[in-house]
């Protein structure tokens, strides 16, 4: 088997079918790699760049396709080695080590549909888990709390056992809303766990997620301290980006601070990029990303440098279908998996590549068992998503704001 071509396909479609999460978002753009053999399989990988900046990846990709085209996949970190190596001086980190992981993706997929294995049994030690939790990644705490309540409701009525909301609130004609003064920050995320925690009962595993990362005023160390100290009495499995990336130590210092696990990670591209913060034991739950951790390999070497420190690793997942699907076959690979994000109630983007691979019981997802990742795009897919420019997902500033942010405003 050889490789014959190496293509990036752009699409542009509904963000979700989830009611509560298009209020905030309506569309997403994906960016999909295609690696083509003479077999006449094709390979797939989504690289989640393409959720952010999606014509910035056809470029990145065409400077790679020469070190693939003519090539087998027997041997897929060797090819990923080449590629690293050739961008050496750009790619360790940042954009070319996200777009890498889409392509690496593509290739364990070809691999994978050749040996007709799925690709957590050709990762590490193959299958680590007969299965494993996994939560409805919701997106914003939609409100007022009627609101709040039809969307818990509606995750419920999905089969979750597990919610994840934002920090602060979100209303259509208001957008996001968030306090950055401790004690009213405290009091808000506090006063809405109570009222979740009561909604939904005590076996209903309850996250939450601060976005601190996008947003333009983030909480303070102080700020962050004082909202977990409030939310203990809530029995959170895990509170994500509480503070934004800029100070390793002072996500190592919450840590130590609270009896919540503090997760974090999903928006480091490499290891290199990771290791200050394993150093600083920044995270009780790490969450690299497959389609955005430089691959599916070097997540998994995330994953093992955090099971090292005693550390669980819980994959971070909002690409489309096939970034989800590189999640889950690395989170079935990696003895330290705590749980699995999985986008609740997901549009066709996701739908159309995954149809039936993924598979669930009782709460808890079970191990694929499609050849490769389980993805296949479609010419009729391709067809009714036509790519849009300028669809990427931005966090808004002045000068540049985001489709929602217009609306809201005017």
């Amino acid at each position: 088997m050889r490789i014959t071509d190496v293509r990036t396909v752009l699409l542009t479609g509904p963000s979700t079918n989830d009611p509560y999460l298009r209020e905030a978002d309506e569309t997403r753009s994906a960016a999909f790699i295609e690696i083509h053999s003479d077999a006449n399989v094709i390979g797939l990988g989504e690289t989640y760049a393409g959720y952010f900046c999606p014509e910035m990846v056809p470029v990145i990709v065409d400077f790679f396709k020469p070190i693939l085209v003519d090539q087998d996949v027997e041997d897929i970190p060797e090819l990923w080695a080449r590629m690293y190596h050739c961008g050496n001086f750009w790619c360790r980190v940042g954009l070319g080590a996200i777009v890498l992981a889409g392509i690496e993706a593509a290739l364990w997929d070809l691999k994978g549909k050749l040996l007709n294995l799925p690709v957590h049994q050709l990762l590490g030690a193959g299958c680590c888990h007969e299965r494993l939790p996994y939560y409805a990644t919701g997106g914003p705490s939609n409100y007022p709390l009627d609101k709040l309540a039809a969307k818990l409701d509606h995750y419920l009525s999905l089969g979750f056992c597990g919610i994840k909301l934002g920090a602060g609130s979100f209303q259509p004609h208001t957008g996001h809303v968030h306090s950055s003064e401790p004690d009213e920050a405290a009091h808000f995320e506090s006063n809405k766990l109570d009222f979740v925690r009561r909604h939904v009962g005590d076996d209903v595993r309850i996250m939450l997620d601060g976005h601190m990362n996008e947003h333009p005023q983030p909480w303070t160390l102080e700020t962050a301290k004082a909202v977990l100290s409030a939310c203990e009495p809530y029995d959170l499995f895990f509170f994500e980006e509480p503070l934004p990336y800029s100070d390793p130590e002072a996500y190592g210092e919450l840590c130590r601070s609270t009896s919540i696990q503090i997760a974090g990670g999903e928006c480091l591209t490499s290891l290199i990029e990771w290791r200050p913060y394993l150093h600083a034991a920044s995270f009780d739950i790490g969450q690299p990303d497959a389609s955005f951790t430089a691959g599916l390999s070097e997540t998994a070497r995330v994953a093992q440098e955090l099971e090292n420190q005693g550390r669980h690793m819980a994959t971070h997942s909002w690409g489309a279908g096939g970034s989800l699907m590189q999640n889950v076959h690395v989170a079935f690979s990696c003895p330290n998996t705590a749980i699995v994000e999985v986008a609740a109630d997901y549009g066709p983007l996701h739908s159309e590549l995954i149809n039936d691979s993924l598979s669930s019981e009782g709460g808890f997802l079970l191990p694929p068992e499609t050849p490769g990742l389980g993805v296949i795009l479609t010419e009729n897919t391709k067809l009714r998503f036509p790519f849009v420019p300028g669809s990427g997902a931005i966090s808004s500033v002045p000068g540049k704001l985001r489709e929602e942010d217009l609306k809201v405003r005017s």
